[in-house]
Parts: structure tokens; sequence; C-alpha cells
């Protein structure tokens, strides 16, 4: 039990890249803490699933972490918050009014000991969405890294496909720390390139060592793709087991 409610916590503090708000809307709680329909269409983005529901009040379009939904069923969203006028740069499409929320699991978790995901949400336990990246961190312009691993955070998203499982170093600002979750230190990291609201201005790493919100560091580390941490949190691409240092 106390594993399970720290995994939920922890979950809650981790960083992976989001969608962000055109005009910064004002997102809103709807009256009820879930929100059930039947799915009537699905739409993969970078890190979410769109889903379009038939609920009981009309047709309304939600956004969960992403995950594996079938039309036909019927799903729950869970702490549903109203995004009015909200535009997905990725999907390259508007919503008048969409609802942002997690998927209440329905796997059960067995614990460690049945070799089961050590990262699956209890049953019935609540889950709560990461932390978007800093979307507010200001003009930002810092130099690509030297040498053959070098790369900019906008490179490491359109080579993510040749980097996987090779080394990259990074220079950047740090604009998100949480550290010690799930036995490792989590950094967002962002240098002036690519676009944080559609997603590839912003990078995830993870490391044993320690970072300061505001420094600038030189990291460096395994590119991974589609990191699945269960539940519903999965990181398209994210440097594992990263050093960090002074530039």
């Amino acid at each position: 039990m106390r594993s399970a409610v720290t995994l939920v916590l922890a979950l809650s503090v981790l960083g992976c890249a989001a969608e962000a708000v055109e005009s910064s809307p004002v997102a809103q709680a709807v009256d009820s803490n879930r929100m059930t329909g039947a799915v009537l269409e699905t739409l993969d983005a970078a890190n979410y699933t769109y889903v379009r529901l038939e609920t009981p009040d009309g047709e309304k379009w939600a956004a969960v972490p992403r995950a594996r939904v079938e039309v036909g069923t019927q799903v729950t969203i869970m702490n549903p918050q109203a995004m009015a006028n909200f535009e997905s740069r990725t999907l390259e499409r508007a919503f008048e009014t969409i609802y942002f929320g997690t998927l209440q699991s329905t796997t059960p978790s067995h614990g460690n000991a049945s070799g089961a995901n050590p990262h699956g949400a209890m049953p019935g336990a609540q889950q709560v969405m990461p932390h978007a990246p800093d979307t507010k961190a200001g003009e930002i312009d810092v130099a690509r890294a030297e040498g053959a691993t070098g790369r900019t955070v906008a490179e490491l998203y359109t080579e993510s496909a040749d980097l996987s499982g090779k080394t990259v170093t990074l220079r950047g600002k740090v604009v998100k720390y949480n550290a010690g979750i799930l036995g490792r230190n989590w950094i967002h990291l962002q240098d002036g390139s690519g676009n944080v609201a559609a997603g590839t201005g912003d990078i995830t790493i993870t490391s044993s060592a320690t970072a300061t919100v505001g420094d600038i560091v030189l990291v460096s580390g395994t590119v991974t793709l589609n990191k699945d941490f269960g539940s519903g949190y999965r990181y398209a691409v994210i440097v594992e087991d990263a050093t960090v240092e002074s530039p």
C-alpha cells in the first residue's frame, strides 16, 4: 500500500513534454471529478491521446497521457479540467473546449513479487497528470554542445530515430528539477531551439547527479525512445543515466 501511494505521488511531479494552450486560456474544473462516456474516436499525439466521447451531456473531447484506448469502449476520465479555445500544434487542430485528465486504471497491480510492472497503479487508485514542461521560462539562447555527440534539443527530436540507444551531449538551461523519484533525479532542459509548445523544445533527463533550476549545464546520456513507466506515463524521447557538468 505504501509503495503504491508513493508511486502516485511520484508520478504527480514527473515531467514530460505536454501540449500548450494558445493565448493562455484559463482552465476551469468541471462540476464532477470524473467524466464517463463511450469512445467514438481517438487521436494520438506525442504524449497525449485525444478521445471523443459520447457522454450523458453530449459529445466531448478529452485528452489523457498517451494510452491505448479502443473505439467503442466505455472509459472514465478522472479530474477533468476544461480548457477553452485549445490549439494542438501537433495535431494542427483547435478545440473549442477540451477536458484534460487521466484515464481511470482498470488493470490490477500485483506488486513486484509476481513480476508485474512495479510502476502499475493500485486498483482504483487515482492517477495524477505529470507536470508539463515550463512554457514560461523566458528567452533562452544556449550554444550547441561541441563534438560528434553534440546536439540541440530540437535536433534530438528530429534525429531521434537515428539517435536511439546512442549517447548525446546537450547544453541547456535547467527549467525544472525533481529529485529522488523512482530512484533517479529528473531534469527538464531547454536551449532555445525547437518549440516547447509543440513538444520539441524541452527534453527530460534522468540522472543520479543533482541540478539547480536556472543553471546552464552540460549533460551526456543515452537516448531512449518510447520509454513507458506504466499507467499511461510514456516518454516519446528521453535521455537516461546522464552525467551533469557545468559547461
